[in-house]
């Protein structure tokens, strides 16, 4: 098969969460477990930070990757989704694993792929994690896909796990309350592993530290513990949170030596030496258009109050979001005197663009519905003015569509 035709069999014949939802989740481990049995056990034979959080995870994950890099390690890092291309899911040192390894991978275990009916997610974590062992990486930082517990991601055993913070996502698999959410996250906590937790939240540190108590796992809470102040190439004030979250993780690695410089230029360099995207990404100016994937809750909270803070005369807000978004916890957070084009991201779990803009009109939220993202998009940059800005969120597919 063509890399194409490989994408479109991966995609299309097995479950995928972020085109089907909820039914793409199976809750368990055996599968992902069988699959590294048959690959060898690749998560064994690399060092590893797994990262887990409602907010901040990819941030925080493109962080570490980057200042590790700076030190000179060779460092694997598997996020997701991806914006773009699958490929941005593989990484080491910023470079995307190849088009031709991900068609050898699928070709070399298809027989087993079809006799076991792994989703989508499993098959990807196995091939990180064998692309990763036959690279021979350093360290390989790695990013919970959902939740923590049940994660496929979660058969490895890290040097240090780290979890930026909890909010309310994906609330329908993990849990409606703080505290099953928080269960479901600290489920990345390993027996004798330290763990730093980024942001303290009066309401999680109970369990947290119950937990952490139970496994042996020495606990730090980056936000009471980190004084230094760093800055990053990743926009957006909310990152100031990750940061501390990283140094915390860092100071607790051992084995791998780095000195204050190369932590500067990790954060200083993260774009230039990971690739990451849709992080308060500034597009063009004049009018000056920003993109962020930020799609719960407590992320779009703080994305908004950057956005507010922005020098303009008018925001033009392109938004489109997924069928299982709390909209009425979510369209409360923008504001209503500024202009909307409402579209639909182009996959299975796309809402209804007429289903937003009604909700949206409930609150407050005026605007036109459009029939595709791009069309919206264009719609924006069409009626704003050089001080204007241009706004592009709700859902990481629809700010992919605009990259």
């Amino acid at each position: 098969m063509t890399y194409k035709e490989t994408l479109d069999w991966m995609f299309v014949q097995l479950p995928m969460y972020q085109e089907k939802g909820k039914s793409a989740f199976n809750g368990k481990l055996d599968a992902i477990k069988s699959f590294s049995q048959h690959l060898g056990n690749p998560e064994k034979q690399f060092k590893s930070i797994h990262v887990a959080g409602t907010n901040g995870k990819g941030s925080s994950s493109h962080m570490l990757a980057s200042i590790l890099q700076e030190a000179g390690y060779k460092v694997g890092l598997y996020t997701s989704p991806h914006v773009k291309d699958f490929r941005e899911r593989i990484r080491i040192n910023g470079k995307t694993v190849s088009e031709q390894f991900v068609v050898d991978f699928i070709d070399r275990n298809r027989p087993f792929l079809d006799a076991n009916e792994l989703s989508f997610f499993e098959m990807t974590v196995g091939m990180a994690f064998n692309y990763f062992a036959n690279q021979e990486v350093d360290l390989a930082i790695i990013e919970v896909g959902l939740g923590g517990r049940l994660d496929s991601t979660n058969i490895i055993t890290p040097e240090v796990s780290l979890i930026t913070n909890i909010g309310y996502d994906h609330m329908d698999i993990l849990g409606h309350t703080l505290a099953k959410i928080t269960r479901e996250k600290a489920g990345i906590i390993k027996p004798d592993v330290p763990v730093v937790i980024s942001e303290y939240q009066k309401e999680t540190a109970e369990i947290f530290d119950s937990i952490a108590t139970t496994l042996n796992a020495e606990i730090v809470y980056a936000s009471e513990t980190i004084e230094e102040e760093y800055e990053t190439s990743l926009l957006g004030s909310y990152q100031t949170k990750n940061i501390k979250g990283v140094i915390a993780t860092l100071n607790m690695l051992n084995g791998f030596e780095f000195t204050a410089d190369h932590m500067k230029e990790g954060l200083f360099n993260v774009v230039e030496n990971t690739g990451i995207m849709g992080r308060w990404q500034i597009l063009r100016e004049q009018p000056r258009v920003i993109c962020d994937t930020a799609h719960n809750s407590e992320g779009l909270e703080l994305v908004v109050q950057q956005l507010m803070e922005e020098k303009f005369d008018r925001i033009h807000l392109v938004l489109g979001f997924v069928e299982d978004k709390n909209l009425e916890a979510l369209l409360p957070l923008f504001p209503k005197n500024e202009y909307y084009y409402f579209s639909r991201p182009d996959i299975r779990r796309g809402l209804d663009v007429e289903i937003l803009k009604d909700k949206a009109l409930k609150h407050g939220l005026k605007g036109s519905s459009y029939g595709s993202v791009q069309e919206a998009y264009g719609a924006a940059l069409k009626n704003a003015s050089e001080m204007d800005i241009v706004f592009v969120g709700g859902s990481t597919f629809t700010v992919a569509e605009v990259l």
